[in-house]
């Protein structure tokens, strides 16, 4: 499934699956499933399970995954039809805009932490965004004032599916529900203006993320993608996700390690070389720009970038 938050004519967002060339609302095709069956709370119980956060959708659980599993074994017996809505009508919004951990992996790959003339990590550096960082796939990406060098990162993400604490390495990928698509935008002077990375990490708008988010079933093998950045229309970033240091299953251990992991939570993992500031010359971002960022079955991220 391809998760979407979407809007059609201004409405409020609301969760879907992208399926083709419509879209499939979760919470209304629920509201009928039920109804159908004579449930007298039905539409109460289509949004306790299908609200417009993807996180509370994902913190339902079993209760959410039963409910999805119904109705598409209703709608293959000819019991039901999915709502739909053309996908050419609706705006897409960020998929997951509250995780309430957004954990972000610095220099995990080989060729990046090489660029930057940074030795290999011997354990993955940490740090964070926060939701104010988050826009849409196709929202502005806003240069605060007084940053002279603004960059781009296309990066793979994951999203928690289940409580996790103390998760060994073979069965961490059971406790990721889907991947995304994100952009670590940095400001490298800000970055850079101390040892910790936050103050460039952060900013609003520095998480351009979605369309969608691809689940395990989309997305068998996270470390067979291929990750794609361009500006103005350039090819900047050409890496694959099997020359992640830090796996995707490590990270799960790592991290469930140190605290406990939750459905909703979001980790990204870092990007491949060719990134701006080590460029000859640099390449920075400023109003007027247009970056255009891919990673194999998850979409594509495209965002001008205007002055504060």
């Amino acid at each position: 499934m391809k998760l979407v938050r979407y809007s059609v004519r201004g409405s409020a967002p609301r969760l879907g699956a992208l399926a083709g060339d419509r879209i499939r609302c979760l919470g209304e095709t629920y509201h009928r499933y039920l109804a159908d069956r004579g449930v007298v709370r039905a539409g109460e119980l289509a949004h306790a399970l299908f609200p417009s956060s993807t996180r509370a959708f994902l913190r339902a659980g079993a209760a959410a995954e039963d409910a999805l599993r119904g109705m598409d074994e209703a709608v293959r017996a000819g019991r039901l039809e999915w709502v739909t809505h053309p996908a050419s009508e609706a705006h897409l919004h960020a998929p997951l805009d509250d995780p309430e951990k957004f954990i972000c992996i610095g220099l995990n790959y080989l060729d990046h932490a090489q660029e930057t003339g940074s030795p290999i990590p011997k354990e993955p550096p940490l740090f964070a965004k926060f939701p104010n960082a988050i826009v849409d796939a196709t929202a502005p990406i806003v240069r605060p004032r007084g940053c002279e060098k603004l960059d781009y990162e296309v990066e793979l993400g994951f999203v928690v599916g289940r409580p996790t604490r103390d998760v060994p390495v073979a069965q961490a990928l059971d406790h990721v529900w889907g991947y995304v698509l994100v952009n670590d935008v940095s400001a490298r002077d800000f970055q850079m203006a101390t040892s910790q990375w936050m103050a460039g990490k952060a900013c609003d708008t520095f998480a351009p993320m979605g369309p969608w988010i691809a689940d395990r079933a989309e997305i068998p093998d996270p470390h067979a993608l291929e990750l794609r950045s361009w500006v103005n229309g350039t090819k900047l970033q050409d890496g694959r996700s099997k020359n992640l240091i830090f796996d995707v299953p490590h990270l799960v251990a790592y991290l469930s390690a140190k605290l406990t992991l939750l459905p909703g939570d979001l980790v990204i993992t870092g990007t491949p070389a060719g990134v701006g500031f080590t460029r000859k010359p640099p390449v920075l971002l400023k109003g007027g720009d247009r970056v255009r960022m891919e990673i194999t079955g998850l979409g594509t991220l495209d965002n001008p970038v205007v002055e504060a």
